[in-house]
């Protein structure tokens, strides 16, 4: 019945600061564009893999972190091929580590960042026997 994750949404304050973050530094792909029925710009999409977006959402004015004890949405995961190359590669950007790179609980490597309204964005590297890498 479930094929996969179809995407993750956020609201976001600017969108050009959110799409160089995505697409310039992360190197995402921006794949598409919706607009309201008025012709005012709404979602942009960016393609993470094959029917895999991150959708931002135009109009927001205030950020929210959210605390490991808040009920919602906590994190967005990307699947990298070497998280000591994602943690370089976001440093010489100019991007801050929330995390450096580390083994997590999970048996995976993992590094930490904020995207540009502070939602949290982990970078996983599962380990072979990892329960991530089924």
């Amino acid at each position: 019945m479930i094929k996969g994750l179809a995407h993750a949404a956020f609201t976001v304050k600017n969108m050009e600061k959110s799409l160089q973050f995505y697409c310039g530094v992360l190197g995402l792909e921006h794949a598409f564009s919706a607009a309201k029925e008025n012709g005012e710009p709404w979602i942009e999409y960016v393609k993470i893999a094959p029917k895999q977006y991150i959708e931002l959402f135009y109009g927001g004015s205030t950020s929210h972190k959210p605390e490991p004890e808040e009920i919602g949405p906590h994190h967005i995961c990307l699947l990298v091929d070497s998280v000591q190359k994602t943690a370089d590669h976001l440093t010489s950007n100019g991007w801050t580590l929330d995390v450096q790179p580390k083994r997590g609980i999970g048996k995976n490597e993992q590094c930490w960042t904020s995207d540009p309204d502070g939602n949290k964005v982990e970078f996983l590297q599962p380990d072979e026997d990892s329960p991530h890498n089924q």
